[in-house]
């Protein structure tokens, strides 16, 4: 099977006391054998929640996965009991998750930290757990990692943190790492060590990454593949190189002309970035038709009458926009 993961139409919901929010609603999205897809949006568009998804760490209540079907190299995930899914959590499929200060536990050492997943998973001593978790500390660059098994979570950068996450994702070396905004809060030059570093863990135990990010730097950086997400919804998919060369999506243009672009010089010095303009839409209460029709520079009266469906425009580029029927 050529494919690592496929998900197919897959909906999530939370039920509030103001309604149903349908955090993701019907989203299909693979992974290939040793890729990285990355999933671009903003804020409250679906992306974590698609990834705690695949993880089966939707809190029940207030969330559910209603309908759809996540399969991980031939398995059901939504299949399988919480024990079953737990043997293969952190084993076979992991994720560094967005705040690396709020997923440590402050009271415990790192060293501990990172010796209890492959102790559990792997079933080492804890002298031998231990003794992989520097070789793993190491492995991801950490200064002085002999030392940094005895410290504490607020003893360390936010860089360093960071890494502690990564060692502890592929210390059992997973077939599938969800990554949550890996690079949030981090200066630019660390930014670029951590992407890297993730490309040559990828390279180096074959394993497959699920990248998510509003930042399309690090997709053109670190994917083969993109899926960009709106209001729960896929609304264009298709190769990075395709992406930015033809992208498709009045949404996926809009955050193309607000990226800066550093070796580019306006002639006009008052030029400013291009704003997408208004916010996200509510949740709650979806607009009929398109939900990104409030803030499209392209908006058509079917666009506030029906939703369009992912069509495939090209082969291999798939956008839901009426104005590319």
């Amino acid at each position: 099977m050529h494919n690592i993961l496929q998900v197919r139409d897959l909906k999530t919901h939370f039920e509030t006391r103001n309604g149903t929010v349908k955090a993701v609603d019907g989203v299909s999205v693979e992974v290939n054998r040793g890729d990285t897809l990355g999933i671009v949006g903003e804020s409250g568009c679906g992306k974590t929640v698609l990834a705690l998804s695949v993880m089966r760490l939707i809190p029940e209540p207030p969330g559910r996965i209603v309908s759809g079907t996540i399969m991980f190299d031939g398995i059901d995930l939504l299949s399988l009991d919480k024990e079953e899914m737990r043997k293969l959590r952190g084993r076979e499929i992991s994720m560094i998750f967005q705040e690396p200060m709020n997923s440590l536990n402050p009271v415990l050492k790192i060293g501990d930290q990172v010796a209890e997943a492959i102790g559990l998973h792997q079933g080492l001593s804890k002298k031998d757990s231990l003794e992989r978790a520097l070789e793993m500390l190491q492995l991801v660059g950490m200064p002085s990692a002999k030392e940094r098994l005895k410290n504490y979570p607020h003893q360390m950068s936010g860089g360093m943190r960071q890494r502690v996450m990564i060692a502890m994702a592929l210390s059992c070396n997973p077939r599938l790492m969800l990554a949550d905004e890996p690079t949030t809060a981090l200066d630019v030059t660390i930014q670029a060590q951590i992407i890297d570093l993730i490309n040559a863990m990828k390279e180096k135990v074959g394993t497959s990454v699920i990248l998510i990010t509003h930042d399309l730097g690090v997709i053109a950086e670190a994917a083969q593949y993109a899926a960009v997400m709106y209001a729960g919804k896929v609304v264009e998919y298709c190769g990075v190189s395709d992406l930015f060369s033809n992208p498709l999506h009045p949404y996926t243009e809009g955050l193309m002309e607000s990226t800066p672009n550093i070796g580019e010089i306006p002639d006009d010095k008052e030029k400013r970035l291009t704003v997408i303009p208004g916010t996200v839409p509510n949740l709650y209460s979806l607009p009929e038709g398109c939900s990104f029709q409030e803030r499209c520079p392209s908006v058509m009266e079917i666009c506030r009458k029906r939703e369009p469906e992912l069509k495939e425009k090209v082969p291999g580029h798939q956008v839901r926009c009426w104005k590319q029927e």
